[in-house]
């Protein structure tokens, strides 16, 4: 037997329902486990994500690039990364090149 776009669209609808009822009680299952055992042995945040506790979402050790292109007119930079600025377009970058 061939079920109909709607009979399937309602099948689909019944089981993203299951889905998600399934996902919320096994997650809520994991997280009491989880409790259980922090709380069992007395684990903080930084030991169980020692990268992540505490960091406020800052790269600590990002390099700045030096400025290679300089604009005399208006005084504006650019480091020769990414899309070229409006002011450099379609010139002669050597022109603008900081020594």
């Amino acid at each position: 037997m061939t079920l109909s776009y709607k009979e399937l669209l309602a099948q689909r609808e019944s089981l993203e329902q299951a889905i998600a009822q399934a996902r919320q009680i096994e997650i809520a299952t994991a997280i009491e486990k989880i409790r259980g055992i922090v709380a069992e042995y007395g684990l903080t945040a930084q030991d169980i994500f020692p990268s992540r506790a505490g960091k406020s979402g800052k790269r600590d050790n990002v390099k700045k690039v030096p400025v290679k292109y300089q604009d005399s007119t208006s005084g504006q930079t650019w480091t020769g990364r990414g899309k070229a600025p409006k002011w450099l377009e379609g010139k002669d970058r050597s022109l603008y090149l900081i020594a």
